[in-house]
């Protein structure tokens, strides 16, 4: 097995069993067994966010280059600019807090959390009778991507690790070096305004605290993770402090558009009774 094919494995393993494991404990049994009963007509209904989120990250890896040679030609020149706000912050955030058992966690956050932070309040909304919390979720994911793109494309920006080498170590990639193999097919190092990571860790952590009623066991571990990826985006010294503070903004921003764009009324009638069967089986789980 090549170095990058075992880099995926590992991270399909890990984020495997984690969504095996809460999904038995978030979700509960009598959940998934409706779900997977009624799973073609949830995925019909949420087709057209499906859609619009699989179009966004295909034109990402189509276009990615091109519009990064766009960007390096005629972006805004940012990297200055930014480093004249926050100055060394980063580097100081290294320099104070650095240490082996956190930069370990902060490596494992930052690839097989955050893997799994996207990944399962997919599998949890798909759970639910209706479908406007994973239409809702998957129209976010969209927007920060497309957003995100657009953003990439307009501010050429290089991370703190590219500009003050000597003070702000690469963690990720000297605690893992084989996560390099598959960061390099997903990402660029000028690809840090804004910080994707946490508009994402962060979309997902609102989503929870939105939906925590369906869900309650979910908020409590979605949103210190989801913080944790974003502290983990400085404490590797991956991206800026105003990277992070626009990806926030940029996260906010989609959910609230999300819940303007899908409305709830568009659920399908023929849900109720899959919402009484749910809420009779979901007993059973309590």
């Amino acid at each position: 097995m090549t170095p990058f094919l075992s880099v995926v494995a590992s991270v399909v393993a890990w984020v495997g069993a984690m969504l095996a494991a809460a999904s038995l404990a978030v979700v509960g049994p009598a959940r998934l067994r409706a779900a997977w009963r009624g799973l073609r007509g949830r995925i019909w209904d949420a087709r057209r966010a499906i859609a619009l989120l699989c179009v966004v990250l295909l034109a990402s890896a189509v276009g990615r280059g091109s519009l990064q040679t766009v960007s390096r030609l005629f972006g805004v020149q940012a990297t200055a600019l930014i480093y004249a706000l926050e100055g060394g912050f980063v580097a100081w955030v290294q320099a104070t807090f650095a240490a082996p058992a956190l930069t370990a966690y902060f490596s494992w956050v930052y690839v097989y959390g955050y893997a799994f932070l996207l990944s399962f309040p997919v599998i949890a909304y798909l759970a639910l009778p209706r479908t406007t919390a994973l239409r809702r979720l998957l129209v976010a994911y969209a927007l920060n991507y497309g957003i995100g793109l657009a953003l990439y494309t307009l501010v050429f920006a290089y991370g703190p690790r590219n500009v003050m080498p000597d003070m702000v170590t690469p963690l990720l990639f000297t605690n893992q070096p084989d996560v390099m193999l598959l960061a390099s097919e997903v990402n660029v190092n000028t690809n840090v305004f804004p910080s994707l990571h946490t508009s994402l860790a962060v979309t997902v952590g609102t989503f929870a605290v939105l939906t925590r009623e369906a869900f309650p066991r979910w908020t409590p571990l979605a949103v210190p993770l989801s913080l944790s990826v974003v502290v983990a985006t400085m404490y590797l010294g991956i991206h800026w402090l105003t990277d992070v503070v626009a990806g926030f903004a940029l996260a906010f921003g989609c959910v609230a558009l999300a819940y303007r764009l899908v409305d709830p009324r568009s659920d399908p009638v023929g849900s109720r009774s899959d919402a009484a069967e749910e809420r009779s089986e979901a007993g059973a789980d309590d």
